[in-house]
């Protein structure tokens, strides 16, 4: 029964993700709905570079890549609505693993290179702050910092987590000086935590509307780029083909229409492999549920109204995240619940389908909140209210509101795949330096080459710590498209760059194993 079980897994994470599916479950996050979720600007004949994805990551890349040169023409292109996938559908959190693989990525990479992941991991949330207050879309956005609490149910999780803290704060003082841990009664009194609490760790952490920050920041690009940036929606990439000896680019084919250009960026997380078949087993997709749920009547002092953000540690592989908004109901966006129980987590892996969730996990979500927070500080149960604009879909009345299907990208290490795919991993031959987008010189009238050479370019598998990683994955990106590689030596982890040999390395089984045995 378990080599079956194990030889469908196998098979499973081979098969292509297929193309994102037509009838996904509704997020709470998309409604209402941003006025560019359908667009469909005409396709040109050619740009500089085309960007497969209309996430975070994606967002990012266009973000930077113009901001550093707006010669450059790009554009985005969308199976379904905008930012319908993983980016519309998390829990908004961002708050980065620290200590918890401190020691792992100490030993495998140096303490260097753990220090510059750890640095930017936590840089997303200024990051994500600065440009939203620049972009003035702040308030929609909802991008602020908030005091992070994890949360620990068994003794034993507890007393391992803080073993892990103080490793790190001996390494890091600099940066772990404002994480601190309380013990049971302590951590129960001042946070209005359960009494079944063993203790918690406090810090700095973050929280954000992910759809409205990625959809408003893609309506100002638009704006300000209009003659350099375009965006069509519910047009899938069917195919990439390889330049030849009369076309010298990639020709990027969609139902409604080629594209040729120098560049591709494969901005899809959990859907790469879909086009880069080679990169079936080194991301693998994962289906996850979400919850919007409201609060109980009394939880609004324990949570300081959106002001706070939580991981809980039940017991075992698990955990669940939460994390509140600061507006309307005070809706909990409360996620995770998939790896509580071994069989659910692996009969999750390589599912691409979020028309679903899962049952088991979601009927965990809907009960677990009162029991972490205790029943007095939750309280009675809240009223719903009328929203005033809710798209004219009927959310549910009672405690939870909605609950929906997402995809997580798996990385067989565990860490963000960014930079150059190599033509072994694309699969396609590169269009030739002739190629290389080039743009006049204002100085003498010379020219000069606007772009790295041309090539494929990726950023994903995130292995659901999105919020911490693909913003600046993609700002990475895209200095590495313009060929500004020096803009990234004192900041970017090399340890994420795309290599084939790391490629050739990386083993999803290795990767779980690892997981299996911290948890």
């Amino acid at each position: 029964m378990i080599n079956q079980f194990l030889d469908q897994l196998s098979r499973r994470i081979k098969e292509s993700p297929g193309l994102p599916v037509m009838n996904p479950s509704l997020p709470f996050w998309t409604i209402p709905k941003s006025p560019i979720s359908s667009i469909q600007q005409p396709l040109p004949d050619y740009v500089d570079t085309v960007v497969i994805g209309s996430g975070i990551t994606g967002a990012s890349f266009v973000y930077n890549a113009l901001s550093r040169d707006d010669s450059i023409r790009v554009l985005m292109l969308e199976a379904r609505d905008v930012c319908s996938g993983a980016t519309g559908r998390n829990g908004g959190h961002i708050n980065p693993p620290l200590w918890n693989d401190w020691n792992y990525l100490k030993a495998q990479y140096g303490e260097k290179d753990a220090r510059i992941l750890n640095s930017f991991r936590l840089a997303h949330v200024r990051e994500l702050q600065a440009i939203a207050s620049q972009e003035d879309i702040l308030k929609e956005s909802q991008v602020r910092v908030t005091e992070h609490l994890e949360v620990f149910f068994t003794q034993d999780d507890f007393t391992e987590e803080c073993e892990a803290l103080e490793e790190w704060k001996g390494d890091v003082p600099e940066v772990a000086q404002e994480y601190i841990a309380y013990a049971d009664t302590e951590a129960q009194e001042k946070f209005s935590l359960s009494i079944r609490v063993a203790g918690c760790i406090s810090g700095p952490g973050g929280a954000i509307h992910p759809y409205r920050f990625v959809t408003c920041l893609l309506v100002k690009l638009l704006d300000r780029h209009s003659e350099r940036f375009f965006i069509t929606a519910h047009t899938p990439c069917t195919d990439i083909k390889a330049p030849t000896a009369s076309i010298p680019y990639y020709t990027v084919c969609t139902p409604r229409g080629n594209v040729l250009t120098a560049h591709v960026v494969h901005a899809t997380n959990s859907w790469v492999s879909h086009l880069v078949a080679p990169m079936r087993e080194k991301v693998v997709p994962i289906c996850a549920t979400m919850s919007v749920q409201r609060p109980g009547m009394a939880l609004g002092r324990a949570t300081l109204d959106g002001q706070r953000s939580y991981v809980f540690h039940p017991g075992g592989l698990g955990y669940d995240y939460l994390t509140q908004l600061p507006v309307g109901e005070h809706e909990l966006m409360f996620g995770g619940g998939w790896a509580s129980a071994f069989d659910i987590a692996l009969a999750a892996l390589g599912a691409s389908d979020d028309s679903t969730f899962s049952v088991a996990v979601a009927s965990h979500l809907a009960g677990a909140l009162p029991l972490y927070f205790g029943e007095r500080t939750w309280g009675r149960e809240k009223e719903p209210e009328k929203a005033e604009d809710d798209g004219g879909v009927q959310w549910g009345e009672g405690r939870t509101k909605a609950e929906w299907g997402g995809i997580l990208g798996i990385s067989a290490d565990g860490l963000p795949w960014v930079g150059r795919l190599p033509q072994k991993v694309s699969g396609r031959s590169e269009p030739p330096a002739s190629s290389t987008p080039r743009t006049a010189a204002r100085e003498a009238g010379l020219c000069s080459e606007l772009t790295a050479a041309p090539g494929e370019w990726i950023s994903a598998g995130y292995t659901g710590e999105g919020m911490t990683h693909a913003w600046l994955s993609g700002k990475a990106l895209a200095s590495m498209v313009l060929n500004r590689e020096d803009e990234l030596r004192e900041w970017f982890p090399e340890m994420l760059r795309m290599t084939e040999k790391r490629w050739k390395q990386a083993t999803l089984g290795d990767f779980l194993v690892k997981r299996l045995s911290s948890g």
